[in-house]
């Protein structure tokens, strides 16, 4: 048995909450030692859900981030609290619910958030990507209950050298949540927040109807030609997830003047640049 992979493709997730109530139901009330004690009624999100609105009206989405524990090859946890922090066959990080008895002060180590303090116990308490059913003979769907209950085919999971999920990784479409930690995570995302839409829509003011099939390209600050699109039956125009940068747009049409836009800083977030309506030639 490899150690246990989790791709999650944000791109696809609709805001269900599916995964975070399914958590709560395997885990509030349910003692699954020697793997984990009870979760807690309130107050622990071992598997929780973000919401960012992205853009600007009128074009705007939402972004939902899935934040749990990364289940990391460096963990900080392992190195500190080896008396009380293992990691399963399935690579798993595990906090033992005895061993960690009164030690608090484990919320603070984990750079992810991702820990939480039982009152009642007394026990740091966490994820445990469901080693519990991983281990059930009898869980026929094989996966951890945030994978399971998913309507919509966000995740992957499966053995490192499980050949889908060797294939997407190869895509270069995955990456981790916060590289800079070295932490070597189990868990990669597709679609995480730190890419950002330019968008905008193009007009004819004088019959004040909108222009499909105009050519619209982004440049970015070297002055390259980054990519090229038409504006859609609506007229818009949407250039996903680019590089943070300072960039220009030009808007080219038949019979029409042509329109640059310049100094469109996409440096920190997603940008509606607006309407334009476009002259005759």
């Amino acid at each position: 048995m490899g150690k246990k992979i989790l791709l999650i493709d944000i791109t696809r997730c609709n805001g269900c909450y599916g995964c975070q109530v399914s958590c709560k139901d395997e885990h509030v009330g349910n003692d699954w030692s020697p793997i984990a004690k009870p979760q807690p009624n309130t107050g622990h999100f071992w598997y929780r859900i973000t919401e960012t609105v992205q853009g600007q009206l009128p074009k705007v989405r939402v972004h939902y981030m899935h934040l749990m524990c990364q289940h990391c090859d460096n963990c900080p946890l392992l190195e500190k609290y080896p008396n009380c922090v293992y990691r399963t066959e399935e690579g798993m990080v595990i906090i033992d619910p005895d061993k960690s008895f009164g030690k608090m002060e484990m919320v603070h180590d984990c750079p992810y958030g991702a820990v939480f303090y039982n009152s009642n116990l007394m026990i740091p308490q966490k994820c445990t990507g469901c080693v519990h059913l991983l281990r059930d003979e009898t869980w026929v769907d094989g996966v951890p209950r945030c994978v399971q209950s998913c309507p919509v085919d966000v995740y992957t999971f499966g053995d490192e050298d499980d050949p889908k999920i060797v294939e997407k990784l190869a895509t270069g479409e995955y990456e981790t949540f916060h590289p800079e930690y070295g932490l070597k995570t189990h868990v990669f995302y597709k679609g995480l927040l730190n890419k950002f839409f330019i968008a905008g829509d193009v007009y004819d003011p004088v019959p004040d109807e909108v222009i499909e099939g105009a050519k619209v390209t982004l440049i970015n600050a070297e002055g390259k030609e980054v990519a090229t699109q038409e504006t859609d039956w609506a007229g818009d125009f949407n250039f996903h997830r680019n590089e943070p940068g300072i960039y220009s747009v030009r808007i080219e049409a038949d019979g029409y003047e042509t329109q640059l836009i310049e100094n469109i800083d996409a440096t920190e977030k997603d940008l509606n640049i607006g309407s334009f309506a476009m002259k005759k030639a």
